[in-house]
């Protein structure tokens, strides 16, 4: 090993610095996370630390979303899903917010029976999605498995009740919080006392992570929310042990891998603190992963798969319990048997031929990821007190935080900033913002339309004020939903957090360019030899066809072949039918050619453009016409915005 000795940290700066030629450090090597955390280059190995991992060893659970309006077809994609590797599936009602505006349609127990034809409920794993009439879903449920003869303890059923974000989701609860409280204690106790074991609550960190949630916030309202649900239970007369046991956790992953697998480790020690600060022995937490809805796009959608396959590496790396994979098409519409096998595969491919489920923590040890763990920890702790800080009146700190709007208010804040990187495209989106492609094939989804729901709570009577246990037994007999429903009450209202995609404003700008008669165009004004305009080119149509218009390049317009450069290029740009003209070269073209050119595209009606930073030239190529300057960096969506406006108008000429 003397022959081989490990170079010092000294030494290898010293190689950096040779490398960098003066250039700032910080700036080229050191990145930071929405939450300033910083991303170095190089870590040192660490000494792993004993934490919390999965409460049972070997595969996470392979979860398929059980989501389609129509009870025939939801059983024949349900038994499609367990049959192919699956061996959980997730409830999602319509008007869940994960139902994405369809869902299961079951307005009492025969529905719902049907839809789950043949699905044996105590082989396999159920958990239903969070949604405003939850309560109802799960007494129904329950009412199904006694209507089956099955022994509710030989099941395994997360019931997802989630009132804090039910309030995120729609703006509104239907009662005051202490009586949300009660009215949660006794459906949690009627299911019980029937032998269910639960969980029975969800502290879901989705309505935070889709409204725009860095890494470190998405931790702290989760856990904010939890303790919300510890502190209603103990109010109800459950000790803390037993709401602990009660409480499961929904965890969003997303595209960045080291994040991922840092976040995934943290909210388990977050969670043993939490409990460790209550009092109590920790056990490890019912940690549930999805990948992020907000990664997905409508354009291109093929590359939704590498991004799935990404988050669902991160998730089983980082410990989740179970994890379900959003279908590749699933921002178009309701993803049929091909798109839910891909995802159900997804996961299959990892775990039986990568055997990523053979190790517990793989990250453990690892600089990078025990530093970036630890960084999370302080951050999401910060986030948490911070919250915690807001409660009164009654109110748990998340709760009040979201009925006084300083959460929304918090999140709007990182959502610009992030909008901000999605639009400059320093955060780029493959095939939307980045390497669009404008001859995309479509793909298939589903031919059903979205769900009107869900009903509102106008039903007589209140669920509050009826016997749990007996609407589970009158629900078994053949009694409709709505005789459960509460009525509306003046309950909490707050502000609906958006369930935003990233690549929404992208999207925006192809649907206008697509809904045109003729797709708008740009004249790519090449000067020069090919090896001069190509790099500029090249920028100019990725940047242009991320917004949904046609930017061919020609071979250029050089002095070598062409006598009268401006003029060859004003009949170039004419006979193209285009009215906006960009100019692309290099900085000796532009300043050789630029403003001749720019003078005579301007004469002949064109909006010019230039590609690249005029540096010392801006007064004169302005002068000569050019009303935009477009470089790395520049405000994408606004200068899209303002190239199909020009292009659009050429087409009514």
């Amino acid at each position: 090993m003397d022959a081989f000795p490990a170079p010092s940290r000294e030494t290898w700066r010293a190689a950096v610095d040779k490398v960098l030629k003066g250039a700032d450090f910080e700036k080229r090597l050191v990145g930071r996370t929405a939450d300033g955390i910083r991303i170095e280059p190089l870590y040192d190995s660490a000494s792993p630390a004993l934490r919390p991992l999965r409460g049972e060893t070997g595969r996470w659970h392979v979860a398929a979303r059980l989501d389609h309006p129509e009870p025939g077809e939801a059983q024949r994609l349900a038994l499609a899903d367990l049959e192919g590797g699956a061996d959980s599936l997730t409830l999602a009602f319509a008007g869940a917010p994960a139902a994405r505006g369809y869902g299961l349609v079951a307005d009492d127990v025969a529905a719902l029976d049907a839809s789950l034809d043949g699905v044996m409920l105590d082989l396999i794993r159920l958990r239903l999605d969070p949604a405003p009439h939850g309560r109802v879903n799960a007494l129904m449920l329950a009412a199904l498995v006694e209507r089956r003869t099955i022994a509710p303890d030989t099941t395994a059923i997360d019931f997802g009740l989630d009132p804090v974000g039910q309030l995120a989701s729609t703006g509104s609860l239907a009662a005051p919080w202490p009586e949300i409280g009660r009215r949660l204690t006794q459906t949690i106790r009627a299911l019980k006392a029937r032998g269910f074991a639960g969980p029975f609550i969800t502290a879901d960190a989705r309505p935070w992570h889709e409204a725009g949630a860095s890494e470190a916030l998405e931790l702290g309202a989760m856990l904010a929310t939890a303790i919300a649900y510890l502190r209603a239970l103990e109010a109800e007369g459950f000790s803390l042990a037993e709401a602990r046991d009660a409480i499961s956790f929904v965890l969003v992953a997303d595209t960045d891998e080291f994040l991922t697998i840092a976040k995934f480790r943290a909210a388990r020690l977050l969670w043993a603190r939490v409990q460790e600060a209550c009092g109590l022995t920790p056990t490890p937490m019912v940690l549930h992963a999805e990948t992020a809805w907000r990664s997905l796009t409508r354009r291109d959608p093929w590359v939704n798969l590498l991004r799935g396959t990404i988050a669902t590496f991160a998730a089983g790396v980082g410990g989740a319990d179970s994890v379900a994979v959003q279908p590749f098409t699933a921002a178009l519409g309701l993803p049929d048997v091909f798109a839910r096998r891909i995802a159900r595969n997804t996961q299959l491919v990892l775990l039986e031929e990568a055997n990523l489920w053979r190790v517990a923590d793989p990250a453990a040890g690892a600089g990078g990821f025990e530093a970036l763990t630890q960084a999370l920890c302080e951050q999401a702790w910060t986030e948490l007190q911070g919250l915690e800080r807001q409660a009164g009146n009654g109110l748990p700190g998340i709760v009040a935080a979201l009925a006084g709007g300083t959460l929304q208010a918090d999140l709007a804040k990182q959502r610009d900033v992030r909008a901000k990187a999605i639009a400059t495209r320093r955060e780029p989106i493959t095939g939307t913002s980045e390497f669009p492609n404008l001859r995309e094939a479509a793909v298939s989804v589903l031919p059903v339309a979205p769900v009107a729901r869900a009903k509102s709570e106008t039903a007589p009577g209140k669920a509050s004020e009826q016997d749990q246990g007996d609407l589970i037994d009158r629900l078994a007999k053949g009694a409709g939903r709505d005789m459960a429903l509460s009525a509306p009450e003046d309950g909490l209202r707050a502000q609906a957090l958006p369930s935003q995609r990233l690549a929404e404003p992208f999207e925006a700008l192809r649907d206008r360019a697509d809904a045109a008669a003729e797709r708008p165009m740009v004249f790519l004004a090449t000067l020069g030899p090919i090896a001069d305009f190509a790099a500029r080119a090249g920028f100019a149509r990725n940047l242009f066809e991320a917004g949904g218009l046609s930017a061919p390049s020609g071979e250029g317009f050089a002095k070598d072949g062409v006598t009268d450069i401006a003029a060859a290029l004003v009949a170039a740009f004419r006979a193209s039918g285009a009215r906006l003209a960009c100019l692309c070269g290099s900085d000796a073209g532009y300043a050789a050619e630029g403003v001749a050119s720019a003078q005579a595209l301007t004469a002949a009606g064109a909006t010019v453009w230039l590609a690249g930073r005029p540096g010392e030239l801006e007064v004169e190529l302005s002068k000569a016409g050019v009303g935009e300057f477009i470089f790395t960096g520049c405000d994408s969506v606004a200068v899209l915005g303002k190239a199909l406006a020009i292009a659009s108008q050429a087409l009514s000429d």
